[in-house]
């Protein structure tokens, strides 16, 4: 009997057969039809050049299906609140858990949103100064740079037994919004001598804004509105008369019999030039903008958010307004230190908090930095601090290059984090390029072998030493290691930063060598971007190509955003004498069912809406009269499909030959982006491939000095070879080329190394070396220098 008993007890129970995530027919954007099993309560990297459909694989399929399924669990009214998601592209989707998502997404871009209100720690840290803020000012809103003071009164009608009777009321909240910047800690301003010159009359060009020059529809809306002599010079027009010119509001009247909106010049201004992206403006405007609009810190609050009432209350010393300016590692001791028993799981939870900033590598961030300046890593690993302390197991966490921004220091600190997730019983997937860490992975999965359209296949499935050995691009990447350049390039001038003090830099000294590769690196957080992006001067030559999110809707595409669309439509109205705006999807040549976007939604409430190909155009975009004119035997809808490589032979000669269309697309193959379709809609693009639109796009801005950020963020390590081959090519052919970098093939292969450290916040900010690759590798000083002799062997 008791042999019996042993024997059903060492058979598994069937609750613990459910150990894998089974994918069946992934179809999503570039997959193709794949079908794949990932191991549970493992970690499993997905690696692949970029573009290859590893997000498509983790993000639009997995961790979307995942999240779908546990909001259907909520009741209707609840999901009508939720954004709606469509049931990815795949037959069987089996033994998933719930998904949490840690992706690269920039943090809201809201000036308002801090790294404090972000992460929760600020609404810890106003319960904390309502209950013990001496004097006591209000509840946790009136410590709020989001909520403003308000009070009002007036009389309301009660009914009561029948009879109504009219009762005074009044009310009031105390917010701790600064009335002057409302909350923001910066005012801006407009300067008007770079809208108008006040000397001449309208009738004299006046008004110096680009596009309201020169007799066109926007100068004739001020000369002929009525509201002021057209002969007379600005300075001479009297206070009613430049109010209307400068701040009028929008009213309707008739110009040259067409009805026009007019307004005044500053609203008008903002409206169309100012709350649009400043990367898809052409050149000349967003130089404009550069020159026309001011920042100033805020007066009354002194940049800190916050009315004088919030900043008046204090603990021990210290107001809400300086918690929140301190470095966290520092706010993190001061709360420690505090003994209140009243508030023990309070300050026990913010504690927390603020040590998970510490240890996850943040500690050099202050609460009130502004959510959108942190870069796509800090972003993520801010994203992170609510997880690591979680007591839930068998979830799914989901990782978007959790590396990027990181320096080789801090991999090894998010490779623990990755491990102590994976350890406490959760299933972590990472979409990664970098060795190490896929060095840690437990399970691989390797998708190729090409991008876009030759992409979408596992090419390899299994444990790291097999990828080695497995003959895949990664494979034959994985242990390449860049040697030092034997010789290095001789500096042609500098550029010369003093006394540089933005954010943690320490009063920083240092000539940036130009006419030559210079990398400036240095562990997370040590000065790097604030010395690049904050000393540099911006204009006269200097290109700065950033990591901020390009912004587009789904009708933009390569085609729209690099300019090339122009001189196509335009050489397609000429060959077939009509006009070029017929050849936009955006305009007249736009299919009426679908005005342009090629599917017809039909929005179903709180379930998802549903993308039907447009019946009428076949999901081309274009009415059918439009896709009978033709340039070198293709119509619009043809050439927006086709490749970037091909598109490139196709308009380098014959009847489709079109400089301008060509040299953009030599552009776009320059920095890898050749497997692209031009008219492939840009939200559909990786990040990495974003970045690598935005360089091809600066590459042709007349400038002799490019400030590159993190230009390697999103590639595959094959891809950073043609990454060091563009580099070199722009340094040959007369730029200059500062590069803010972290990957260790990338300062290998430099010129010249500026290294920041030797910390991160107020343990960093001052420059540690400066010298040739070579030279730091010998001297071993350097947390990098360390990382990178390990990485070239020497």
């Amino acid at each position: 009997m008791a042999r019996k008993t042993e024997t059903q007890t060492s058979e598994p129970h069937v609750a613990d057969s459910h150990g894998l995530i089974r994918v069946h027919g992934a179809r999503e954007n570039n997959l193709k039809d794949i079908s794949i099993e990932i191991p549970k309560r493992r970690l499993t990297v997905f690696t692949g050049v970029s573009g290859s459909g590893k997000s498509s694989l983790v993000f639009d399929t997995i961790a979307a299906e995942s999240q779908r399924l546990i909001n259907e669990t909520y009741p209707a009214f609840v999901q009508g609140f939720m954004p709606n998601l469509a049931r990815p592209e795949v037959d069987v989707l089996d033994g998933l858990t719930t998904a949490i998502i840690v992706d690269q997404q920039r943090m809201g871009g809201d000036p308002r949103s801090t790294v404090g209100t972000a992460t929760d720690a600020n609404a810890l840290l106003r319960i904390l100064f309502s209950r013990l803020g001496k004097p006591h000012i209000g509840s946790p809103k009136a410590f709020s740079f989001n909520i403003a003071s308000i009070s009002g009164a007036g009389a309301v009608t009660v009914e009561r037994a029948g009879q109504k009777v009219k009762e005074r009321r009044s009310f009031s909240i105390t917010g701790g919004m600064c009335p002057r910047c409302e909350g923001r800690g910066a005012v801006t301003d407009l300067d008007l001598s770079q809208l108008f010159d006040e000397t001449l009359s309208l009738n004299e060009g006046a008004i110096t804004v680009p596009g309201y020059k020169g007799g066109g529809w926007n100068s004739r809306l001020y000369i002929e509105s009525g509201f002021f002599d057209p002969d007379k010079p600005i300075s001479k027009f009297t206070k009613k008369e430049l109010q209307d010119f400068l701040h009028r509001e929008p009213t309707r009247m008739k110009i040259a019999g067409i009805n026009m909106t007019y307004e005044g010049l500053i609203p008008r201004i903002q409206k169309s030039m100012l709350s649009k992206d400043k990367e898809s403006m052409q050149p000349h405007i967003r130089e404009f903008v550069d020159r026309a609009v001011t920042f100033a810190t805020c007066p009354d609050c002194d940049g800190t958010r916050l009315s004088e009432g919030a900043r008046s209350s204090k603990i021990d010393g210290i107001s809400i307004a300086d918690a929140c300016a301190m470095q966290i590692s520092d706010l993190a001791a001061w709360v420690g230190g505090l003994d209140e028993p009243s508030v023990a799981p309070l300050l026990a939870t913010l504690q927390h908090t603020l040590e998970s900033f510490v240890e996850i590598g943040l500690g050099y961030l202050s609460l009130d930095r502004p959510a959108g300046t942190l870069s796509g890593g800090e972003a993520q690993r801010t994203k992170m601090i609510r997880h690591l302390g979680s007591s839930l197991t068998d979830v799914t966490y989901v990782f978007d290059e959790p590396t990027t921004g990181l320096h080789p220091h801090d991999i090894q600190r998010m490779n623990g984090l990755l491990l102590r997730l994976r350890d406490k019983g959760n299933t972590v997937l990472v979409v990664e390029h970098k060795p190490e860490v896929i060095a840690i992975a437990d399970h691989v999965v390797d998708l190729g072998p090409g991008a876009g359209a030759g992409g979408g296949t596992v090419c390899f499935e299994g444990t790291v030493e097999g990828l080695r050995t497995g003959g895949t691009i990664t494979g034959r990447h994985f242990d390449d290691r860049a040697s030092l350049k034997e010789s290095v390039r001789k500096p042609t001038g500098a550029l010369e930063i003093r006394g540089a003090s933005t954010h943690n830099l320490q009063g920083v000294d240092v000539d940036v060598p130009l006419g030559i590769l210079t990398v400036i690196t240095g562990v997370a957080g040590s000065g790097k971007s604030s010395l690049v992006h904050g000393s540099i001067p911006t204009g006269s030559g200097v290109i700065s190509v950033d990591q901020g999110a390009i912004r587009g809707s789904r009708r933009s595409n390569p085609a729209t955003y690099t300019g090339l669309l122009e001189p196509i439509r335009k050489a397609f109205a000429k060959e077939n004498g009509v006009k070029p705006a017929l050849f936009s999807s955006n305009s007249e040549g736009a299919c009426p069912t679908c005005n342009g976007a090629g599917v017809v939604y039909t929005d179903l409430a709180m379930m998802a809406g549903v993308a039907t190909t447009c019946e009428e155009c076949d999901g081309k975009r274009f009415e059918a009269s439009v896709l009978e004119y033709r340039l070198g035997g293709r119509d619009i809808s043809e050439v927006l499909a086709m490749p970037v490589t091909e598109a490139e032979e196709f308009f380098a000669a014959g009847e489709a030959h079109i400089p301008a269309a060509h040299r953009i697309l030599q552009r776009l193959t320059d920095v890898g982006l050749g497997y692209l379709t031009i008219g492939q809609p840009l939200t559909t693009l990786s990040g990495g491939e974003r970045q690598r639109l935005k360089l091809a796009t600066h590459m042709a801005d007349k400038g002799g000095v490019y400030v590159l950020d993190e230009p390697t963020a999103g590639l595959h390590l094959a891809d950073v070879e043609q990454l060091l081959g563009l580099l070199d090519r722009l340094v040959d052919s007369g730029k200059s080329v500062i590069v803010v970098e972290h990957h260790q093939a990338v300062m290998a292969h430099a010129d010249w190394i500026i290294d920041l450290g030797p910390g991160a916040g107020h343990d960093g900010g001052r420059i540690v070396f400066e010298g040739t690759p070579a030279d730091l590798v010998a001297a071993r000083a350097t947390l990098t220098a360390e990382h990178l002799a390990q990485y070239v062997g020497a």
